[in-house]
């Protein structure tokens, strides 16, 4: 265990290791089996207890990242559409692109901002708002935003508890990654639980013939 402590604290020092953010939090941001969270939150986790690397440079490079991965999606959305390869054409990818039409119809900013928080909403969002032809200068505001509050919840996250485990950066890293996943996971089950309530809201709102 010793070693492989010493070897996340080792690799957090390195200078590439903030590359690595950049390019996991860009990919990210069209193709969601690249964990952008887990890399970000797991390094301010250690940089709670060893000052490496440094949490504002690294809230920085994430934010570049994601507003970088976000603003691609957008791109190929316009380009290629939402059925071009193969993880595109399944089914949950599908509901959430059809969601993800209907609600930039109705609330464009909320859920930009929120969706960044969903690995699969903020693809679907991003790719949906290309595809839609959402204005693009309107879209890029919103995604400053969006990554900013993304790169600063992560990195907090981190740090919070990183500095709980001095002596064990591996287990800090983990307990933090595991929370941030939770709080995707309770973010998604809020939206889909307002989206399956919003048309029986409307519904209701109909008068009747």
């Amino acid at each position: 265990m010793q070693a492989i402590n010493d070897f996340i604290l080792a690799a957090a020092g390195q200078p590439w290791v903030l590359f690595l953010v950049l390019a996991c939090c860009i990919i990210d941001g069209f193709f969601p089996p690249i964990p952008s969270e887990s890399v970000v939150v797991g390094l301010s986790a250690v940089a709670a207890t060893a000052d490496v690397p440094n949490p504002w440079l690294l809230m920085l490079v994430a934010a570049l990242g994601a507003f970088s991965g976000d603003n691609i999606a957008y791109l190929i959305g316009r380009r290629v559409g939402t059925r071009r390869w193969g993880w595109m054409r399944g089914p949950r990818m599908q509901s959430a692109f059809r969601w993800a039409g209907r609600e930039l119809r109705k609330r464009p900013a909320s859920l930009i901002l929120v969706a960044r928080f969903v690995p699969i909403g903020r693809v679907a969002v991003n790719l949906t708002a290309g595809v839609t032809h959402y204005p693009h200068l309107r879209f890029v505001g919103l995604t400053v935003l969006s990554a900013s509050l993304w790169a600063g919840y992560s990195v907090g996250i981190g740090l919070f508890f990183g500095q709980w485990f001095e002596d064990n950066h591996l287990l800090g890293a983990a307990i933090a990654i595991v929370c941030a996943v939770a709080l995707g996971v309770v973010v998604d089950l809020v939206i889909n639980r307002v989206r399956r309530r919003a048309p029986m809201m409307e519904r209701m709102k109909e008068p009747e013939a």
